[in-house]
């Protein structure tokens, strides 16, 4: 007689720790991404109020406006002079602020085709120079007296 032979069968994989370890990479690569941070201005714009319309002084003192224009080709004219994004502006800035006084206008014209990370940079510039002139109304007052 002859013995038949068993058809050898092909064992089952054991799935039960696949979830497990799935979840326990995903969370790995969760904890060890590093994710990029938003490059954006924080700044708050008044709101837009159709209703109330601003008056626009006429009588404005030419002296007390610095205007900033970045074009598209990415250059910057600080009052018709050409200039570059660097601490020397910021110096420029600052002393413009001390100067004019508390009643100062930087006008910022910006290009629509100028680079955003050179708005970016000269934003940034502008706020360092703020920033270094915290105490810019007493500064003010000592320019003034004397």
């Amino acid at each position: 007689m002859f013995k038949r032979r068993k058809r050898h069968s092909v064992p089952g994989l054991n799935t039960a720790s696949t979830a497990d370890i799935s979840f326990m990479l995903l969370i790995f690569f969760l904890i060890t991404t590093s994710m990029d941070s938003d490059k954006g201005l924080g700044r708050r714009l008044p709101p837009l109020d159709p209703e109330e319309q601003q008056e626009i002084e006429k009588d404005i003192d030419k002296d007390k406006v610095l205007t900033i224009h970045l074009m598209a080709n990415n250059k910057l004219t600080i009052n018709d002079k050409e200039a570059h994004i660097s601490p020397e502006l910021r110096k420029t800035v600052k002393q413009f602020i001390v100067n004019a006084g508390p009643k100062h206008i930087i006008e910022l014209q910006v290009d629509r085709d100028a680079d955003y990370d050179s708005y970016f940079k000269l934003q940034n510039q502008l706020v360092k120079s703020y920033s270094e002139l915290e105490d810019y109304p007493q500064r003010i007052q000592e320019v003034s007296t004397n």
